[in-house]
């Protein structure tokens, strides 16, 4: 379980452990992400009853930062369909955990999977772009069982434009415990939509698939990139 006073140390502790790394290994590859060819079928979608801001698509993946889960489902079908139909999604990340009566949280892996949710979610409010912190978030992401090693944050914030002293600001601001604050509020979200597994994917609030245990579940419409671009653009030309 993460606390306030717990969190406020453990950031602390992490980073004064950490050293500053010699050499930058550049994650050159993050975005490279080759085109999944699945051979759409005939995708029925439901009626677009929800929308988010201007007309946009709800999108949303809900994870954990130490989670192989969560690198093989960003990878294979969330960054490819981003890059096709970003404009037409209202994108969301939200996390997964339990919310604890002190107000803290219990993460599935522990204050150290904490600190990485809060990490990411630190540079999603720093930098709302998607080409910047979806590209930041899957290069930790690759290294996942390394998060959050203070060398793996530098290394990939470096290769995607992130301040690390503001992403450390946001993290461990002592007077507000903001960086805790993001996770309380995320975890909560996803409690509010009863979603319990990494990695689960939601398109306009419904479940559209689930990657779970190495394998993708309950997708009836296909887990193939073609197939979430066609339900997207479905839903989102449907309501012009």
């Amino acid at each position: 379980m993460l606390s306030s006073r717990r969190f406020r140390i453990f950031i602390h502790l992490f980073l004064a452990f950490s050293c500053l790394a010699l050499l930058y290994q550049l994650c050159s590859d993050a975005l490279a992400v080759p085109f999944v060819d699945h051979e759409a079928s005939d995708v029925v979608v439901p009626t677009r009853d929800e929308t988010g801001p201007n007309g946009l698509v709800p999108l949303e993946a809900h994870i954990i930062s130490k989670c192989p889960d969560t690198r093989d489902a960003l990878r294979t079908l969330i960054l490819p369909a981003m890059q096709q139909v970003y404009d037409k999604v209202d994108f969301k990340l939200s996390y997964i955990g339990k919310p604890t009566a002190n107000g803290g949280v219990d993460c599935k892996h522990g204050p150290s999977e904490c600190i990485g949710n809060i990490i990411e979610l630190c540079a999603r409010e720093l930098y709302p772009d998607p080409k910047i912190n979806l590209g930041f978030i899957m290069c930790l992401t690759k290294d996942y069982t390394h998060i959050p090693e203070r060398t793996l944050i530098e290394d990939c914030a470096l290769e995607h434009a992130i301040d690390f002293n503001k992403l450390n600001e946001c993290a461990a601001r002592d007077d507000t415990a903001h960086g805790l604050e993001l996770l309380r509020n995320s975890v909560q979200r996803s409690a509010d939509a009863n979603v319990t597994i990494s990695c689960t994917i939601r398109l306009n609030n419904e479940i559209y698939c689930i990657r779970d245990d190495g394998e993708w579940k309950d997708c009836p419409h296909g887990p193939g990139v073609n197939d979430l671009v066609l339900a997207i653009q479905k839903l989102y030309h449907g309501s012009s």
